[in-house]
């Protein structure tokens, strides 16, 4: 079960990645992906596209999101997996979310016009797929087209973290809505990359035990922006809380994401993984191997893809 190459963790134009959801299905089907999830942040608009595309390939997929949550001054993201993309609180709830996002992104624009880029605004509503999911990616975009730096690194190093000419802070959601979204509407609960945060250990302490009274059931162990020893520290704080333990590269785009689709190492074979809540569908899914092309056939498609719906 440790070994399965799941990826429950990338981004779509849905939100602010490079690639239709076809085509990152078709990439993670190639990559040797056997389960596969879309989380756009705060929306979710590329789902059915995301589940048409890896049924016909064949592969396991199960619903995601990734919500933006307000947490002790610092902005947490809380993945969202195995949910009904139709439940009125939960996209009620995002639709709120999206609302706000538009605000500070003229904010944005306005900072970064008085620290002498003008027009960002327009370039990154331009860049994304509707104002209310204007991202600080797409700034970065916009300022790496422009010439203004070299890298989609460097341009939050230099305008869009804290303390920074671009930076505008947020009120997102409420660590407690966020999970309640989420369980309402028939899912799971994780807590994305928390090698993230600047959290101090007390805090940090907090965010997990709020996380759990609030019924959270997993953690981002494995994913593209952990290193090796944080791997290992977010194995133990799995341990600790007894959560399980998810993975996932959070891809946004080639170039521009550290980690591929499908190219990140195990889980920790002391953690038991989310996955194992689909064990039953999942035992009776072949994984892809890299490149093979094709799709499976449709009872087995059915099989590892349909038990999975929501």
């Amino acid at each position: 079960m440790h070994l399965l190459n799941a990826d429950l963790h990338s981004h779509s134009t849905a939100s602010d990645g490079s690639l239709e959801p076809a085509e990152l299905a078709r990439r993670a089907r190639e990559a040797g992906v056997a389960l596969w999830s879309l989380t756009d942040h705060d929306e979710l608009a590329g789902q059915a596209a995301a589940r048409a595309a890896a049924e016909a390939l064949g592969l396991a997929y199960v619903s995601g999101v990734e919500i933006s949550v307000s947490f002790a001054g610092e902005t947490v993201h809380i993945l969202g997996f195995g949910f009904d993309p139709g439940h009125p609180e939960l996209v009620q709830g995002l639709a709120r979310l999206r609302a706000g996002r538009t605000e500070r992104a003229r904010r944005m624009g306005e900072s970064l016009a008085a620290a002498g880029i003008p027009g960002a605004y327009e370039a990154a509503c331009a860049l994304a797929p509707n104002p209310e999911l204007v991202s600080r990616t797409h700034f970065a975009r916009f300022l790496v087209d422009s010439g203004h730096c070299a890298s989609v690194g460097e341009v939050f190093g230099r305008y869009l973290k804290e303390g920074k000419p671009g930076y505008v802070p947020h009120d997102w959601a409420r660590l407690g809505d966020a999970l309640r979204w989420i369980h309402g509407a028939g899912g799971v609960a994780a807590i994305a990359h928390p090698a993230r945060y600047r959290l101090s250990p007390t805090v940090e302490y907090a965010l997990f035990s709020e996380f759990q009274a609030h019924g959270g059931r997993a953690v981002e162990v494995t994913c593209g922006s952990h290193f090796p020893d944080e791997v290992q520290r977010y194995a133990d704080m799995a341990a600790e809380f007894g959560l399980l333990a998810s993975r996932g590269s959070d891809f946004h785009a080639p170039g521009e994401s550290r980690v591929p689709l499908g190219a990140l190492p195990d889980l920790p074979a002391r953690v038991t993984p989310v996955w194992s809540l689909w064990a039953d569908t999942l035992a009776g899914h072949r994984p892809p191997r890299p490149g093979e092309p094709g799709r499976l056939p449709r009872a087995a498609a059915a099989a590892a893809a349909g038990a999975l719906a929501g």
